[in-house]
């Protein structure tokens, strides 16, 4: 199995539903992100969604998993539960068109929510008739080794390929060298057929060549490239002349 092609992807675009237009005053869809959105292309790979705190990105992802019929705090389309009760009713203002195939595999993986998921899965192994869930995802409880390594877990032992992935804040407990060994991953997810849609705050991620970056911002949705993303332009600022914007964050330390 290659990449996904515009033929064969398992999702095409997303789109909002006519009766949206009589919501956009209410919250989400009063948030700039869906004040003109239209549609969003998906590319066949890879999509990444890249935002400021409070643009939207997690709560368009979240809604994308339900409209998809996976559970709000993430995991299979087999899991079943509810934490707390947070998300928002956006799934039904998303149209999601879907290609020709379906994809074998499937995970919503939620950073802010994975630890609720790995209960979760303690609590279906302990259960009457429980199998062992846990060793899709290595064999060691996810709860005895640290966030990174529960995360890296995820995507190194359950991940297996032709499947379709959603990932909201993924990095959220990576090493920057955990990253790039998730975008090595990642590609070998998808030469093995598989497509992704990231929320990220991670220019190494964005970085991944074979995918499609839209940028949320006061004024709406639009599709860049990485250099472009304001995250890639402050970490360039920063490794590139740090000492001038030192000057401007810390300007007047020390002076009586």
């Amino acid at each position: 199995m290659s990449k996904r092609t515009q033929d064969n992807q398992y999702i095409k675009r997303i789109t909002l539903k006519e009766k949206a237009e009589a919501a956009r005053h209410y919250f989400p869809l009063n948030l700039p992100l869906f004040q003109s959105f239209q549609e969003m292309e998906m590319h066949p790979n890879v999509t990444f969604v890249v935002g400021e705190n409070g643009s939207g990105k997690s709560t368009f992802l979240e809604a994308v998993a339900v409209a998809l019929g996976f559970n709000p705090e993430g995991g299979t389309k087999n899991f079943n539960f509810s934490t707390y009760d947070s998300h928002s009713d956006l799934h039904e203002y998303l149209r999601v068109a879907r290609g020709p195939y379906r994809p074998q595999d499937s995970f919503f993986f939620r950073a802010e929510t994975f630890y609720n998921v790995a209960t979760h899965i303690e609590e279906l192994d302990r259960g009457p008739g429980g199998g062992r869930i846990i060793d899709s995802y290595g064999g060691t409880s996810l709860h005895e080794q640290s966030h990174g390594e529960s995360f890296f877990a995820a995507f190194m032992e359950r991940f297996g390929g032709e499947g379709l992935y959603i990932l909201d804040e993924p990095e959220a407990a990576l090493s920057p060298l955990r990253q790039i060994s998730m975008l090595s991953r990642m590609d070998e997810l998808v030469r093995d057929g598989s497509q992704f849609l990231i929320s990220t705050h991670s220019p190494l991620l964005t970085a991944y060549p074979h995918a499609a970056i839209y940028q949320i911002s006061e004024e709406g949705m639009e599709k860049v490239k990485v250099e472009e993303t304001e995250h890639y332009q402050v970490m360039s600022q920063f490794f590139e002349d740090r000492e001038r914007l030192f000057h401007h964050l810390f300007e007047g330390e020390g002076e009586s």
